[in-house]
């Protein structure tokens, strides 16, 4: 065995460790950057403002702030934004290169709509201004910045004075001995990077900087820098075990304080396996991002997983604010919890007020901040979604039910599964191949022993409505004979080492070669291997999923990238690492889109993501464990991924790793049934363990659960496309939907889905009952199964033996469901629709009913029915919510079952489009109040009305 796959083997013998290594990952104290920062104690402020350099546009404010200590200038930018938000950007005034910008296009699609700004005033203290309702004050001297919403003040900048921005500077004792010839390559740009927001009116010109200014604010800056703090170590080349970094800028690091004054709670910068309320670091590491593959993961912990979104909400009962780094290198998120004696001078009276203090820093790039206003929960989603975009609308069979393992072994074993599947009559969308379905570990090759006719295994999948998803990892073995690898390789596609050689780095195949995603050409050249032509075996009901990609490397310094690994344009690894994921399956929904010609929707998995990822398909939450804990931190974890933009994700139903009993088994089932991605993987070694492979009583169990996700595929369907629309979350904590109701802050074992069910899964072993949460006071929740009502605004211990989860409707809600039994959703598309409707306590409920035809990109051509149910004074009436649709289907209704109705009904008449009136039979249950009315036998595109006397 050769030493390559000796470590490969090993790196895999770690894979099943009992917990995560910790010594293969840094802790701040061995960050260089982190731990200068951290130890930047808060106090007198470097930075002050220059009133004299302001410059303002109608929708932009320009300051330079200097440094005391080095004579160093910042410009500080404040932009207005649609929809009250407020952009702050500070870089270098003249910095020796330009530093990394990310650019418009996959974050941020296009460069946001800009507002409005106003300067009320400005004084030798500072500059107050307006964006909408927001006030903003920029005090001079400490420089800081407080925003306030209807006169609180609700974010605070630089409060702690932590502002600390590491400029580029020569390496000491370089500059004198080569002399002018290097100042001047110093002084040239490293990289294409976009420009600064350019004001949009007349005014232009004030802001732009003249190029002698910029040259001479140069030489005044490198004169004047007498007092430069004396070198640290780890500042100009870093080694962690045996790798070094050669750190060839210099110290790059940004951070800032980010103070949140009346705030007691904040939530989001997934990816980390905690609480859903973050908590104080004060006594451990700061949260980190930074995208690694991480084997076995610890929970409750702020180590970097696989994903990064620097994003974070604060919430309480009056407001809801939030903030966005928009920084793509690593970064590390320290939190506390405090009281604000002196929030700006202005402010009268007690100022002693709860406060979160937060404090950022990333190793490069600039500080790009966002600073979404709310006021409210759903107005932030909003205003997130217009920065980095919404989850796109993904085919039904998508969020249906997924059997995936590493790996099924050949042709005639994926038979057997879906055979058994039918069997046991459970329905399942997708069948799943790791990477041994490749030939030597080959992506976009499959193994011809095992997989010899790959489209007849596709084709009769698909001819039971199913799809298979296969991996394509972004590692392409060396070798000659192989052709992907050659076309790359022959194109300079590859990432670079710093001496400008292919870098190559080992992953499963053993030796291989990254194909440099952050290059435009390769993203077109990525997307072109799914072609038919190109990518063998390839049908339209073949689909993709991306691992590994944070980029995973066996061999590397925390089994990931060098940072001084070089890209497209100049730019080095550090800059760009946590956006290199969101690439790769960027370019390979692309790809799948090509592949169609543009008319179907792609799906694609990924495991490392970021800001915007959510525009390009799904996302997991990694390689858990099959362990109580694991499926108990599962439900956080999605909750941080879903309020931050991620909303199609989940986590490996029974967990990756280990062998889960049967109650594990069932629970986790019946939770991952409510999972925006509802998908069962495990590890190559662990027992097999489809659920039909369950004792009978659990299989029973799980297969109501997976019925019962099928049945609420209509309702789900529609939530993500109102999430389309405007970027709302679909798994969602409590309180998204009761914003003052205190009580639910701290929440996270529970959970809405969409707004109308409420999600309690057992999350202990051995439990049969279960604490549920029932909010508002003002509210009704029916049992989904019995339709028994509880009465909102307390916790209750609800009876939950292994054959239930509690689930309840709210009451107000109009659910749409589908309750004939089929294979798959594909097969389910003509069926009819049972209304569910529950009645709150004015007897009132509405509902949303979205369909297209679940699979193309027509519904973006006026191709698809948007309903809106309304049930008011004893009438159910279905309207047209959308009059620009125009799509056509057979799909009608068949039943409708309103719960909480008082009495017995004497007539019911159905009243139709074309004026006709016809009576409905009927049931009344009078011990649960329950109304079945049957068969309307309407078609849902059709205006209706429906009358009980």
């Amino acid at each position: 065995m050769s030493f390559v796959h000796v470590c490969i083997c090993i790196s895999v013998l770690v894979s099943q460790s009992l917990s995560v290594n910790k010594d293969n990952f840094k802790s701040c104290d061995q960050s260089g950057f982190c731990k200068r920062q951290r130890n930047y104690e808060p106090g007198e402020s470097t930075y002050i403002a220059l009133l004299n350099s302001l410059k303002t546009t109608s929708t932009s404010i320009e300051l330079q702030l200097l440094n005391k200590k080095n004579s160093v200038k910042l410009l500080l930018q404040v932009i207005g934004l649609q929809d009250n938000t407020i952009r702050v950007k500070i870089n270098e005034l003249s910095p020796l290169k330009l530093r990394y910008e990310i650019p418009y296009g996959e974050v941020i699609t296009k460069q946001p709509v800009q507002q409005e700004i106003k300067v009320d005033g400005s004084s030798q203290k500072g500059v107050t201004f307006t964006v909408g309702d927001t006030t903003g004050v920029i005090s001079a001297e400490p420089f800081r910045m407080d925003i306030f919403s209807s006169n609180e003040p609700v974010i605070s900048l630089n409060a702690r004075n932590l502002l600390k921005f590491e400029h580029m500077r020569v390496k000491p004792g370089w500059f004198s001995s080569i002399g002018s010839g290097l100042k001047s390559w110093f002084s040239q740009p490293f990289r294409e990077t976009p420009q600064p927001d350019p004001p949009n009116d007349d005014h232009e010109a004030e802001s732009d900087h003249k190029e002698g200014e910029n040259e001479e604010g140069k030489e005044e800056n490198e004169e004047n820098k007498e007092d430069e703090p004396k070198d640290e170590p780890n500042m100009w080349e870093e080694t962690y075990k045996t790798f070094t970094d050669s750190k060839p800028n210099g110290p790059t690091s940004v951070g800032m304080d980010i103070s949140f004054p009346g705030f007691q709670f904040v939530y989001g910068i997934p990816q980390h396996a905690d609480s859903l309320a973050l908590k104080t670091t004060k006594n451990s590491d700061p949260y980190r991002l930074f995208n690694l593959d991480v084997f076995e993961y610890d929970i409750y912990s702020p180590m970097a997983l696989y994903g990064s979104v620097p994003m974070m909400i604060a919430h309480n009962e009056k407001k809801t604010v939030a903030v966005f780094w928009h920084n793509a290198a690593e970064t590390w998120v320290d939190i506390s919890s405090n009281v604000a004696d002196k929030v700006a001078d202005f402010v009268q009276g007690n100022n002693e007020i709860p406060q979160t203090d937060t404090h950022w820093f990333s190793e490069s790039g600039i500080i790009d901040l966002f600073i979404m206003m709310g006021p409210r929960p759903k107005d932030v989603f909003r205003q997130y979604a217009l920065i980095t975009g919404t989850t796109a609308l993904p085919p039904l069979f998508s969020i249906a039910y997924h059997q995936c393992r590493w790996n099924y072994n050949d042709e005639a074993d994926v038979a057997a599964v879906e055979e058994n599947m039918d069997k046991a009559d459970i329905p399942f969308d997708v069948m799943w191949l790791d990477i041994e379905h490749t030939d030597g570990k080959r992506y976009f090759t499959w193994a011809n022993d095992k997989f010899p006719n790959p489209k007849d295994m596709i084709g009769k999948l698909s001819s039971k409505g199913r799809k298979m998803v296969i991996i394509v990892d972004p590692h392409l073995k060396k070798d000659d004979s192989y052709d992907v690898y050659t076309d790359a390789k022959s194109k300079g596609y590859f990432v670079k080492n710093k001496d400008g050689s292919d870098y190559e780095g080992w992953c499963w195949p053993g030796t291989s070669a990254w194909p440099d995603f952050i290059n435009p050409d390769v993203q077109q050249w990525w997307a072109s291997k799914f072609v038919y032509d190109t990518q063998p075996g390839s049908t339209p009901d073949l689909f993709v999923w991306n691992d590994m990609n944070e980029p995973s490397v066996f061999n590397g310094p925390e089994v990931t990238f060098l940072k001084d690994l070089i890209h497209h344009g100049g730019v080095e690894n550090r800059d760009v690492h946590n956006i290199y994921g969101l690439y790769v399956q960027k370019a390979t929904a692309d790809g799948l889109v090509l592949r169609s010609g543009g008319r179907d929707r792609p799906f694609v998995l990924t495991r490392a993501f970021f800001a915007g990822s959510q525009k390009y398909g799904a996302v997991w939450t990694g390689d858990n464990m099959g362990e109580w804990s694991h499926l108990k931190i599962s439900i956080p974890m999605i909750l941080s991924l879903n309020i931050a933009g991620i909303t199609f994700s989940g986590a490996d139903i029974g967990g990756f790793f280990k062998n889960p009993d049967a109650e594990l088994q069932t629970r986790w089932y019946q939770a991952g049934s409510f999972y925006p991605f509802f998908r069962a993987h495990a590890h190559l070694d662990t027992k097999r363990r489809e659920p039909y492979l369950l004792p009978e009583e659990n299989m029973k169990i799980v297969r109501d659960a997976i019925r019962a996700r099928y049945s609420l595929l209509p309702y789900l369907y529609t939530q993500f496309y109102l999430a389309e629309k405007d970027g709302r979350p679909i798994m969602q904590p409590l309180w998204v939907e009761f914003p003052e109701e205190t009580a639910t802050f701290g929440i996270d074992d529970n959970f809405l889905l969409g707004p109308a069910l409420l999600v309690r899964p057992v999350t202990e072993q051995g439990a049969t009952t279960a604490n549920v949460y029932f909010p508002g006071s003002d509210q009704i929740w029916y049992d989904v199964q019995t339709y028994a009502q509880f009465s909102g605004g307390q916790e209750k211990n609800i009876d939950a033996p292994l054959n239930k989860i509690p689930v309840y409707q709210r009451g107000g809600t109009i659910i749409p469901r589908k309750m004939r039994i089929r294979r798959s959703a594909t097969l389910s598309y003509q069926d009819p629709f049972t209304l569910i409707v529950c009645l709150d306590k004015q007897a009132k409920a509405l509902g949303h009913l979205y369909a297209d035809d679940y699979r193309s990109f027509q519904y973006k051509n006026r191709e698809y029915i948007h309903r809106g149910l309304i049930f008011e004074n004893n009438q159910l009436e279905s309207k047209n919510f959308d009059r620009n649709s125009k799509y056509t289907t057979k799909e009608w209704i068949e039943k409708i079952v309103i719960a909480g109705f008082k009495k017995t009904p004497n007539k019911i008449f159905l009243k139709k489009s074309d004026g006709s009136t016809i009576e409905l039979g009927h049931s009344f249950n009078s011990e649960n109040k329950v109304l079945t009315i049957r068969k309307p036998d309407v078609n849902i595109s059709e205006d209706w009305r429906i009358t009980i006397n």
